[in-house]
């Protein structure tokens, strides 16, 4: 605490099972009945955007670390409060098409891609930004195909891209249909030499699965794994919760719990005093030195790919330490 004190965490949980009205429920309680002191921002774009209301009707601030959106200046001009990490839907759909097209330049791939999404906030305005990129490019999109969330079959959508006989795919997935896309491709021999799925495909469960089918896979994010704040946070995380860090959205997570750690240290547990710091304050990070500008961080990982075992960053806005993207060669 600023005077030097420590208090002890009593952690209140609810599981939204991922549904927005859960989310805003789980949220209005923590705050009217839990009386929380502090909330964590719960996961995925869709239910950050759907509980920024209840977290600015009652005051909280909401480092909406796993959000990917391109409203970030209209939504915090709207919620005071509200804070973004992760990147921008731009950015990521620019950074696949930048990587694409240069591939078609270099000869390795042709400029046919398949691309589908997974019918809810983070996918459908990822492809809704990605078809005049990918068209600007010079890319050439021969199958578009929306599903909805929580599918459990896509079969169809991967023998629907695969009959398309593009050159690279890219799916604006979310975990469970990027495992299911994934194997499906893997079964249904969809061979590419640019394969592309979004959340999730950093997960150290990713590659567990796949094996050597997952080296030179594309997905969204990806770090610096040679940057001198990262050193020890994988083995930190190992020993404490007995599984790996992802490579991607938990350093940016746990980023974001030190920037609140930090505020509160500087100001308090008043919780406008906590906002206005995080809004001006600089903060010492494992992803190096944050500041907000206008509520947002602007350097940020965009897209990554498996390179011997681990997901490293081969795109991004301003960040360094960027491997050179490898062609994929089978399954």
């Amino acid at each position: 605490m600023k005077d030097g004190t420590r208090r002890t965490i009593e952690l209140v949980e609810y599981d939204d099972r991922t549904n927005p009205g859960e989310t805003i429920k789980a949220v209005e309680r923590l705050a009217t009945v839990d009386k929380a002191d502090f909330i964590i921002a719960p996961y995925g774009t869709g239910l950050n955007l759907a509980s920024a209301p209840v977290f600015a009707k009652y005051g909280y601030p909401q480092i909406a670390v796993s959000a990917i959106t391109d409203k970030t200046g209209e939504l915090a001009k709207r919620y005071p409060g509200i804070f973004f990490t992760l990147g921008n839907t731009t950015a990521f759909a620019q950074s696949v098409a930048d990587i694409l097209s240069q591939m078609v330049k270099e000869g390795k791939i042709g400029k046919r891609v398949a691309m589908v999404n997974v019918a809810d906030a983070f996918g459908i305005e990822l492809a809704e930004a990605a078809r005049p990129i990918f068209k600007k490019a010079g890319l050439e999109i021969v199958y578009d195909k929306s599903y909805p969330l929580g599918a459990q079959d896509l079969a169809s959508v991967v023998k629907g891209a695969k009959a398309a006989t593009p050159d690279a795919f890219v799916a604006w997935s979310y975990p469970p249909d990027t495992f299911g896309l994934t194997e499906l491709a893997k079964i249904e021999g969809l061979n590419v030499k640019a394969f592309y799925t979004a959340v999730a495909t950093c997960f150290p469960a990713y590659a567990g699965k796949f094996q050597a089918s997952a080296e030179n896979v594309l997905g969204a994010g990806g770090i610096n794994v040679d940057a001198a704040e990262l050193a020890g946070y994988f083995d930190r995380h190992q020993k404490v919760t007995g599984v790996g860090a992802d490579y991607w959205a938990g350093p940016v997570t746990y980023a974001s719990l030190q920037v609140l750690e930090q505020s509160i240290e500087a100001v308090g547990t008043d919780r406008a005093a906590v906002t206005n710091h995080i809004k001006s304050g600089s903060f010492k990070t494992v992803l190096g030195d944050w500041k907000f500008n206008n509520q947002v961080i602007d350097q940020f990982w965009t897209v990554g790919q498996w390179q011997g075992g681990k997901f490293v960053g081969v795109a991004s806005t301003g960040k360094t330490g960027a491997k050179s993207v490898q062609v994929k060669t089978g399954w």
